[in-house]
């Protein structure tokens, strides 16, 4: 009867502290339950980051682009104006042998007064090749120019989404510290740098 009793009562402690582990096994996981946000929220700022520097990656580009385009008119318009230098010597030439010609009246001939006139022919037609090539040169610049413009704001913008990616990498790592530590500032830490960092991503969406 004793022994029955003595493993009756073995039996209430052990159900007693089978008890009491699952109660403390409980009041764990609801003191840890916050955890499960913490990987959650890790998830979130890894896809967030992963949009960020596809965005960023596309603003380098862009920046290479515009570059390549901005020289590439720059050498053209470089041609434009050694054209234009071109015609200017060549019309200035041509002025040269008409006013020799007009300052020798001995020589007014009818043959001098036509090659007069098709000198004066040729220099109106340098004069309005010159006006043309102008321009196109001008055109070819404000290109250039448009592209140096455009490849400073997606620099600009670039560099705003790679500040953003920075904040979240460290946001990822405080988070993923949290999680082994189980220190809930590091979590606190890590959501307000991912603030920072969709805030970059949006200033560098809307400037």
């Amino acid at each position: 009867m004793n022994e029955l009793q003595t493993e009756i009562a073995e039996l209430k402690e052990f159900i007693a502290d089978l008890k009491a582990d699952r109660a403390a096994v409980k009041a764990k996981e609801q003191r840890e339950a916050w955890t499960k946000y913490v990987s959650l929220s890790v998830v979130i700022i890894a896809v967030i980051a992963a949009i960020a520097a596809q965005w960023g990656g596309k603003y380098s580009s862009r920046v290479l682009t515009q570059l390549n385009d901005a020289t590439f008119n720059q050498t053209l318009a470089s041609d434009q104006w050694a054209f234009y230098q071109a015609k200017s010597v060549k019309a200035k030439l041509y002025e040269l042998q008409r006013d020799a010609l007009q300052k020798s009246p001995d020589r007014a001939t009818p043959a001098d007064a036509a090659l007069i006139q098709s000198y004066t022919e040729q220099i109106a037609t340098y004069k309005q090749e010159q006006k043309d090539i102008e321009a196109k040169a001008k055109e070819l610049e404000a290109r250039r120019e448009a592209a140096r413009n455009i490849a400073t704001v997606a620099s600009g913008k670039g560099g705003r989404m790679g500040l953003a990616i920075s904040f979240f990498s460290v946001a990822v790592a405080l988070a993923s510290i949290c999680l082994v530590t189980k220190k809930k500032p590091l979590w606190f830490a890590a959501m307000i740098l991912s603030a920072i960092a969709i805030t970059e991503m949006v200033l560098a969406w809307t400037a």
